[in-house]
């Protein structure tokens, strides 16, 4: 029987066929491996996707996030709202920046709840410290509820900084992501839905004193030239050869996003009675960087052991929610966190990317429906 790989990339590899070939090819002959050319397009086009008035591009999602918080002074003493269901990168660059995460919880959608992020509010200010903005993760690809959490936000002072690492390409009713957050950072990991062949990372802002001091920033704080340096910065350059490559991927972007969709809806049309399916907000297009479902009852890992051995692949995002990880006990946290944990025992991913044939997807679901006790 075919494996069926869980994120296709070699599909996509065949449908840009020579491309990208000539797209590295073009770098190579030109020689300009760091901040070439292909970088200053990039940033051009991937702002105009979004809307966003500036794109700045860096080495890792991880970089951007730090690069996020460095550009807007945050550090010790300083307390930044994070939700604890997510990958270990929200939190990882607040404690990098010097500041202290405090983890709130996430609602039914997985994303960011707005009466946590109340509660995180008075959480950190009993421990002394000075709320100063929230992290808000777009997880599994769609888009957190901006408008009850910016309402939070602005009620408390608070800027947001928009984790779209799972979610650009996406749209919210108040815009689309990348311009929802006053700094929106994405990652360009190759199993991201936009994703390059190594790493890469890049930020989005429409405050123009705020793009210069990313640029800065990513450049060993660099001012006029690279051995002028007015702040201390990171080594976060995207490589021209990674540029180059998401350049083409960009083009069929738009085409993959849709195809994305057709794929959710045809699991939720053949899993929906069995299993809880996501449910996206009204408004909001998803990029689907994972298909999600929930297995309650102490059945998830039962039915991942079964679609293994179905020649199903399946993943966990996530096993363990943030507040829990050894590496972060010691931070405060809003609460028990109820629902990170509940969904953290619930949740398991299925095969999602853009090519998925219908075929293929049949033989999945039936697998999922026959691996469910009666």
């Amino acid at each position: 029987m075919t494996t069926i790989p869980f994120i296709d990339l070699a599909a996509q590899r065949r449908r840009l066929g020579t491309r990208l070939d000539r797209a590295m090819e073009q770098v190579l002959d030109h020689g300009g491996y760091i901040l070439g050319p292909e970088v200053q397009e990039l940033e051009r086009r991937l702002a105009g996707f979004c809307g966003a008035r500036h794109a700045i591009c860096c080495a890792n999602g991880t970089d951007a996030l730090v690069l996020a918080l460095m550009a807007k002074g945050v550090g010790v003493g300083d307390a930044v709202l994070v939700p604890s269901f997510t990958f270990a990168a929200s939190a990882e660059a607040v404690v990098l920046a010097g500041a202290t995460p405090v983890f709130v919880d996430v609602g039914e959608d997985c994303n960011l709840c707005s009466a946590s992020l109340e509660a995180g509010l008075e959480t950190a200010r009993a421990h002394g410290l000075r709320p100063v903005a929230a992290v808000v993760v777009d997880l599994f690809g769609h888009a957190a509820d901006y408008g009850r959490i910016c309402a939070v936000c602005a009620g408390h002072g608070l800027w947001i900084l928009a984790d779209a690492a799972q979610s650009f390409g996406g749209i919210h009713p108040k815009g689309k992501v990348g311009t929802l957050g006053t700094i929106t950072t994405t990652s360009f990991f190759p199993a991201k839905p936009l994703g390059c062949y190594g790493d890469g990372g890049a930020l989005f802002t429409d405050d123009d004193d705020l793009a210069q001091t990313l640029r800065s920033l990513r450049v060993h704080g660099q001012g006029s030239d690279k051995y002028d340096n007015v702040r201390v910065g990171l080594n976060s350059r995207l490589d021209t050869l990674q540029a180059a490559i998401l350049l083409e991927k960009l083009e069929i972007f738009p085409d993959e996003i849709e195809a994305r969709n057709r794929v959710a809806d045809r699991y939720a049309g053949g899993l929906g009675d069995v299993l809880a399916v996501p449910a996206i907000a009204d408004g909001v297009t998803s990029v689907w960087a994972q298909y999600t479902v929930r297995v309650g009852g102490g059945r998830r890992d039962m039915l991942a052991a079964r679609l293994k051995d179905a020649d199903v692949p399946t993943a966990v995002y996530y096993p363990k929610p943030l507040h829990r990880q050894t590496a972060y006990r010691a931070f405060p946290s809003a609460g028990d966190l109820p629902v990170s944990d509940r969904l953290s025992a619930e949740v398991l991913s299925l095969p999602m990317h853009p090519y998925l044939e219908p075929a293929v997807q049949d033989r999945i679901i039936r697998a999922v429906r026959d691996a469910l006790p009666a």
